[in-house]
């Protein structure tokens, strides 16, 4: 039987304690009895009930149909209405209220638990179709968004690549060797760039099905990063440029164990923020170091910063700062690189201020057994 919570609303006292009395004797927990519409809906607010029982006739300016149709409004909670009263004006009025029952006095216990019972079963029922309905209409939203975003964002790097590549063709023995030199710049530029996005995409879809998982191997961390840096001087040179430094010369015993692909999501999308939005070209920070147990990274630029008020948001899909809606971004790279922390049970943390720059602070425990080796994590 349900311990369910359940709000009586009667003004006969008789009759209301009568059926405390039944409701406790069958297991539920008898939060108040209310004697009119004003106490039944405070009632409802403070005590939040499961269910109400309500009856129609009361003596108040508000009846309980009214009363009834007021608390669905506010709260979404099933009433089940108790009458004496069978007419067909009263029943209509009933009805348009949806109530979750329908009971005439004098009633039998069984009855009046049977009616509880459907009443709270429905409701349970009714709730997991609305919260699957809103869940499909946020996936289908997201889907939409996603679309959008991405292909907005392919588009921009097609068109310079098109047009840088018709300029290299119909002008090549005329433009000068800078010329020649900024353009292919420009098409490996945004080769990188479309080569980010597509990645971003994978991940997101890998999340999305549950495929992302966690499989850390021996690293090493210092030389991963030497060469990831080398990686951006090589398609950036003309842009902020990264300085990376350690606090460890060599590993002596064995090398770490992290994710590596999972690693570059995170430094890679830290990175590509800090030199984005970086538009005056100031040095970035990467900085490696370690505790007995875990692997800190600090990516410090000197950009526009984030607005304090938006910071708590910026994990989260699309968000994007106020201050950055100019720049080229589909609002992904930072809510990729929280769940690859948190696939190693890493955190993360920021510290920014408008145009004085940002500083991500990601600290990842060293040696954590993969996902395949422990399952209780899925």
């Amino acid at each position: 039987m349900s311990t369910a919570r359940i709000l009586i609303v009667e003004d006969e006292s008789i009759i209301a304690l009568d059926i405390q009395t039944s409701l406790q004797n069958a297991g539920y927990q008898v939060v108040s009895i209310a004697t009119s519409a004003e106490e039944a809906l405070s009632d409802t607010a403070n005590l939040q009930p499961d269910l109400v029982l309500m009856d129609i006739r009361l003596r108040s300016e508000t009846d309980g149909v009214e009363t009834a149709e007021q608390i669905w409004q506010n709260w979404q909670l099933p009433v089940i209405f108790l009458t004496a009263h069978a007419d067909e004006n009263t029943l209509s009025r009933a009805k348009q209220t949806q109530p979750f029952g329908y009971i005439l006095k004098p009633f039998e216990d069984r009855e009046l638990i049977t009616m509880i019972e459907i009443a709270l079963s429905r409701h349970r029922a009714e709730t997991i179709i609305q919260s699957a309905l809103k869940k499909e209409k946020e996936i289908n939203e997201l889907k939409s968004r996603f679309v959008s975003v991405v292909s907005h964002e392919f588009r921009n790097p097609l068109n310079t690549i098109l047009f840088s590549t018709e300029l290299l063709q119909r002008y090549g023995t005329q433009i000068t060797e800078e010329k020649k030199e900024t353009y292919l710049e420009r098409i490996q530029g945004s080769v990188k760039r479309m080569n980010q996005l597509l990645s971003n995409v994978l991940t997101v879809g890998e999340t999305e099905a549950g495929k992302l998982k966690f499989n850390p191997h021996p690293l090493d961390v210092i030389r991963f990063c030497e060469e990831l840096v080398d990686e951006f001087h090589i398609t950036d040179v003309q842009k902020s440029p990264i300085a990376f430094s350690h606090d460890q010369t060599s590993f002596s015993d064995s090398l770490p164990c992290l994710d590596e692909r999972l690693l570059r999501h995170i430094l890679t999308n830290l990175l590509s923020n800090a030199v984005k939005y970086s538009l005056n070209g100031k040095p970035i920070e990467l900085k490696l170091n370690f505790s007995d147990r875990s692997a800190i990274f600090s990516i410090q630029d000197q950009g526009i910063g984030i607005p304090k008020s938006e910071q708590a948001s910026l994990f989260q899909s699309f968000h994007r700062a106020s201050n950055a809606k100019a720049i080229p971004g589909t609002g992904l790279g930072l809510s990729i690189v929280k769940q690859c922390v948190d696939l190693h049970d890493g955190t993360i943390t920021v510290e920014s201020e408008e145009n004085q720059g940002t500083l991500f602070t990601v600290t990842l425990p060293l040696n954590r057994q993969s996902t395949h080796e422990n399952n209780s994590r899925y």
